[in-house]
């Protein structure tokens, strides 16, 4: 049997997952069954675009159910409390300076399962994440993107 994928994610990411799924089997599951029952009044299911569509809007929920309760079951909850504050880590912010003079950014250190990089939120897996966990406030690192290479300095770990 194959190993199962750790998701590591904050508390707050994992109550998030929790308040997904919960919406997910109490509201969104019965918006689709009533779409699937106006659907097949509509007449032949073989040529009923709506009832196609409701089905399919099924199948994506009942997917994403699955998924989410596959994240929740196999989180691994991170914990800041350990270590060197000064440390790039899963879970802490960190803020830093594109070189030679860019403006500084922040970015906190999630999981793949609650990464939004429009929150300021990034994946461990990503390469900014990759190249920048380990490292320590000062140290200058240069960053693999798909764009090139960038250069980096740590400014600040919270």
């Amino acid at each position: 049997m194959a190993e199962e994928k750790s998701y590591y994610m904050t508390e707050e990411g994992k109550e998030k997952l929790e308040q997904e799924l919960h919406y997910l089997k109490t509201e969104k599951r019965q918006e689709v069954v009533e779409r699937i029952k106006i659907a097949r009044g509509f007449g032949d299911l073989s040529e009923n675009s709506e009832y196609d569509a409701a089905k399919d809007e099924q199948a994506f929920v009942e997917s994403r159910i699955a998924s989410v309760e596959n994240m929740i079951r196999n989180a691994v909850i991170i914990e800041n409390d350990a270590g060197n504050k000064n440390e790039v880590s899963l879970g802490k912010s960190v803020t830093f300076q594109e070189l030679p003079d860019g403006d500084e950014e922040t970015y906190k250190i999630v999981g793949s399962a609650e990464a939004d990089p429009f929150e300021g939120k990034i994946s461990n897996d990503s390469p900014m994440a990759k190249s920048l966990i380990g490292r320590e406030i000062g140290e200058e690192v240069t960053v693999a993107t798909p764009g090139g290479d960038i250069d980096v300095k740590i400014v600040n770990v919270e």
